[in-house]
């Protein structure tokens, strides 16, 4: 038995009058979806404890497994894993966002944020905006780090956990009263501002249209992470598929297979067939047991506030990963058992992450259901299945 989590980040919502009174999730064409759960499974699941942040990192390790309440260190830390960084146990690892804030005549504090993703800078033209800041404000004490696309890591050496804010939950907010206490955060964000607002890339961006990518924006905080052994933990060897280096650094930390995926980009039009190709050859070629297939599309369209595109990042997940998987597993004669699910929720109303439950479908290529249903939050509400804690949702996926 092969197992699979296709994983669309932020794809749950709630109802738009745009869409009739539906969420994204039913408005959207979904042909394998709908398929599919008349043999599945569905229901929801709590994937972010009372109390903590709704974020990807929290509610993927929920859904990985691991009891955030116990597991979770900061978000930040995690990606610092994949891109390699050393840390130290008295480090401190940031986000290094490169944000697109107003370039108004007013003082810095009373600019306004624009977009936490600068038009989904690519990484080779944000590296080279990484490496200006690098060469101006690094020292021994804080030393900045290339990730993917606009996130970036900094760590502080000898630091503390600082409370700071997500760039994405304050769009279009005024960004004083949301700026970091600690000084030093502070002045390298003024500092990068003024190095990068006139750069010559954030010059041709605004010529094409484009969101300059002229500031830095520190948040997500934390300490080097604990995770256990994913296959110690559940006897499976596991693969994770993901343009995110959250991700990738979740499995570092578990010691699972990291799939390296050209043109995974964690946008709209990543490379699905790369992704579906990785995590089938790792299931019956590689010797994996478990393959995680994470999208990021559906969160960064919620985060937008585009209806028409996050309905665009349903559908593509439908037709171009999820139909795929298994079409390739059955032709290999493979029996398979699927999860499909997003971590959170980001609805387009708020344009950032809720704490809500989120809809979860569940098939087993060996013993299909007959339902009437189809996989959305309206109807996974009334199947009468709840998971209140989300770390203990993957048992069923791996109950036989």
């Amino acid at each position: 038995m092969k197992y699979i989590i296709v994983l669309g980040d932020g794809m749950a919502d709630r109802p738009i009058d745009k869409l009739d009174g539906q969420t994204p999730l039913k408005y959207a064409k979904t042909p394998v979806l709908d398929r599919l759960s008349k043999m599945s499974e569905i229901g929801m699941v709590q994937t972010v404890p009372a109390g903590m942040k709704p974020g990807s990192d929290v509610a993927n390790l929920a859904v990985m497994g691991y009891n955030p309440q116990e597991n979770y260190s900061g978000r930040s830390p995690l990606e610092a894993l994949s891109i390699g960084v050393p840390m130290e146990d008295t480090d401190i690892a940031l986000r290094c966002n490169i944000v697109t804030i107003s370039e108004e005549d007013k003082p810095f504090e009373e600019q306004v944020i624009i977009d936490h993703s600068s038009s989904e800078i690519s990484t080779e033209d944000c590296a080279v905006l990484v490496d200006v800041v690098r060469k101006a404000l690094q020292d021994e004490i804080y030393q900045f780090y290339v990730g993917t696309s606009y996130r970036h890591c900094l760590i502080w050496k000898k630091g503390r956990v600082v409370e700071l804010v997500q760039p994405h939950d304050v769009l279009g907010q005024v960004i004083g009263q949301h700026l970091p206490e600690e000084e030093t955060l502070l002045h390298m964000m003024k500092v990068s501002y003024e190095l990068l607002k006139d750069h010559p890339i954030n010059v041709e961006r605004k010529k094409q249209g484009l969101n300059p990518a002229n500031c830095c924006w520190f948040w997500g905080a934390g300490t080097k992470p604990q995770v256990s052994d994913f296959y110690e933990k559940t006897g499976k060897k596991g693969l994770m598929v993901s343009a995110v280096d959250l991700l990738k650094g979740i499995a570092v930390g578990a010691h699972m297979g990291v799939a390296q995926v050209e043109g995974a980009n964690g946008g709209l039009h990543t490379n699905y067939a790369g992704k579906v190709e990785a995590a089938v050859k790792g299931l019956t070629e590689d010797g994996y047991d478990f393959a995680y297939v994470h999208v990021e599309a559906p969160d960064e369209m919620g985060h937008q506030g585009s209806v028409e595109r996050k309905v665009l990042a349903i559908e593509y997940l439908d037709e171009k990963v999820i139909g795929p998987i298994c079409e390739k597993l059955e032709a290999a004669g493979e029996d398979y058992r699927l999860m499909v699910l997003p971590d959170h929720p980001t609805p387009i109303c708020i344009r950032t992450h809720s704490s809500d439950s989120v809809p979860y479908l569940l098939y087993d290529s060996t013993a299909k259901e007959a339902h009437e249903w189809n996989y959305n939050e309206a109807e996974a509400q009334i199947s009468g299945n709840f998971t209140a804690e989300g770390y203990k949702l993957i048992e069923k996926l791996f109950s036989k």
